[in-house]
């Protein structure tokens, strides 16, 4: 990227570096130097910022039935190129549009609460179809997995909540002696936290602390999934939101 002295402000360049950082089409040997300049300089920062949350909208809006097609195209139609320096001037304000994104939403900090209300029903049973990887409840078409053989934790009680309009179910699991709560939140998807973000497999997990309960949410077919738990390491909760049950169940 250019140098911030030679250019006071951001330039086609630099914007397009910008750009292509923030929706992942950057070339990898360059990420790295590339965020160290926009880091360098407040108003790059700000303008990574807003982009990144233009790319997340996009995403949500394409994933979502519930975010109509003109919304989508009109946020399309709002987003900088990445050729001009006028991108920054443009109506970001479109993205504040989008149900999951609305101001005063329900947060991921909200659904992983639920996890204090505690069980009021039963834990669901096995799947008939697939009893080694699933339990007998989902939420549209993302199921609670059964961890029992696989991991050792073992469904003990289930609870269903609403949250900003949306079915939110959670599944509690027991091993050793710990406790983890697993909540589903139905479409549109809840805003993403600012938090701690890894990859592990095709699979993008955000990770926090929220009232000294360590929480690990991501999305799976338009839904927000929640795992929280106290003295249960983040590689343990994560390794448990990444997993996916085989297609033969073994």
């Amino acid at each position: 990227m250019p140098s911030r002295t030679d250019h006071p402000e951001p330039s086609a360049a630099e914007l397009a570096d910008l750009s292509a950082l923030a929706d992942g089409t950057l070339d990898p040997a360059r990420r790295a130097s590339v965020e160290v300049h926009i880091a360098a300089s407040p108003e790059l920062s700000a303008l990574y910022a807003r982009e990144k949350r233009v790319v997340s909208a996009l995403h949500e809006a394409r994933a979502s039935d519930r975010a109509p097609a003109a919304l989508r195209a009109r946020i399309e139609a709002a987003r900088p190129k990445r050729t001009t320096a006028a991108r920054r001037r443009l109506g970001y304000a479109a993205v504040l549009a989008l149900p999951s994104g609305a101001p005063g939403g329900p947060s991921v900090s909200d659904a992983a609460a639920l996890a204090a209300l505690g069980p009021a029903q039963s834990a669901p049973g096995p799947d008939p179809s697939n009893p080694a990887g699933r339990l007998q409840q989902n939420v549209d078409d993302v199921y609670f997995p059964n961890w029992a053989s696989s991991f050792g934790w073992r469904a003990v009680g289930a609870r269903t909540d609403e949250l900003g309009g949306r079915k939110a179910d959670t599944v509690y699991y027991d091993w050793n002696g710990k406790r983890i709560a697993y909540t589903i939140v139905a479409a549109p998807a809840l805003t993403q936290p600012a938090a701690q973000r890894t990859w592990l497999g095709d699979t993008e997990l955000r990770t926090l602390t929220k009232d000294g309960r360590l929480v690990v949410t991501w999305r799976r077919d338009g839904d927000t999934c929640v795992l929280s738990a106290r003295g249960v390491t983040a590689a343990e909760l994560q390794k448990l939101a990444a997993w996916k049950v085989p297609a033969d169940g073994h």
